[in-house]
């Protein structure tokens, strides 16, 4: 059966490669596929696209679901992944196939589009103008299997070329909240400097949330980013609070943690960098098989009647 709530949203932000992860695997989104689009040539093919014969640039398809991650919040993600002040390319790749472009399906996306770079034009967090276009949605190709999900199925390759690059540097330079060391010292107290920023471990059963039943959602104490739901939650018996999955996998990242003595999988916040805590294999296997031991100190609670307020209105599809 179709989900007629479903729509589409096509981007282009240079190599596709890195593209697709970015928006993959997120809450609402169904499906991201690379290709070619903007040209004039049917069907064509990689080596046709990047030898500029064919006016193609090389993109992402979205397909989403709009109540649930919002066409707004797919701009929000493009323009954090691209130099939009490049007219040549993106760093590495140069040539017209690798420009930006954001490809708009109907009025509404072009009028959010508009306003999106009016936003980021006026921020002043670039020296230089934006030079992404805004245009009408042409016919989309599909790029060969091997491009597909291309960040799962190489990643050691990935991560090199996204590095190499200069991308991944871009985006830390530009997008990463650099929190000031001073500035972390007087707002956070000794335990949650020491849990996110030092990698400690607040004492087990002695801790804000270990107990805590209500409803809402978990964000990093550092940078507010939504990384737990209460819906998730569950008695572990371990002493922290503990969590089937994230809200977004976006926002968590995973490292391998060889201190102590053991070999762990520690958690981490994208954006603030905080140490959350460590995930394990061993959580109900009916829910994934995974257990998230966070600590307290690394979170803040938000509950439901306070999402709106706080600016988390968009997450309350989870309680619905």
């Amino acid at each position: 059966m179709v989900n007629e709530k479903l729509e589409q949203a096509t981007f282009a932000g240079g190599c596709f490669w890195c593209m697709v992860e970015p928006f993959d695997q997120r809450p609402g989104i169904e499906k991201v596929v690379a290709g070619y689009t903007g040209g004039h040539q049917e069907n064509p093919t990689y080596e046709e696209v990047v030898s500029k014969q064919t006016g193609h640039v090389e993109a992402v398809q979205i397909t989403f679901d709009p109540t649930v991650f919002s066409y707004e919040r797919l701009l929000d993600v493009f323009w954090q992944q691209i130099d939009p002040t490049d007219v040549g390319g993106q760093f590495a790749d140069r040539g017209e196939s690798y420009t930006t472009a954001i490809f708009y399906h109907n009025e509404s996306q072009r009028i959010e589009a508009e306003k999106s770079k009016q936003q980021l034009e006026e921020s002043g967090r670039f020296d230089k103008s934006i030079v992404t276009k805004i245009v009408p949605a042409k016919t989309f190709y599909e790029a060969e299997e091997k491009h597909q999900d291309y960040y799962r199925k190489q990643s050691f390759h990935y991560n090199l070329y996204k590095k190499g690059s200069g991308r991944k540097d871009f985006i830390d330079k530009y997008w990463k909240k650099n929190q000031n060391e001073q500035e972390l010292q007087r707002t956070l107290t000794k335990m949650q400097y020491h849990v996110t920023q030092q990698n400690g471990t607040e004492p087990p059963f002695q801790n804000e949330f270990y107990h805590h039943t209500g409803e809402g959602i978990y964000v990093d104490i550092v940078s507010g980013e939504p990384l737990f739901s209460s819906k998730d939650k569950y008695d572990a018996g371990c002493g922290w609070p503990s969590f089937t999955r994230p809200i977004d996998h976006y926002y968590v990242e995973e490292y391998s943690d060889r201190s102590h003595g053991m070999i762990r999988t520690e958690v981490r916040s994208k954006e603030g960098d905080s140490h959350l805590g460590h995930v394990f294999e061993d959580g109900p296997k009916e829910e994934g098989g995974l257990r998230y031991c966070i600590n307290s100190a690394a979170l803040r609670f938000i509950p439901i009647d306070r999402l709106e307020e706080e600016g988390y209105g968009y997450l309350r599809y989870i309680f619905q």
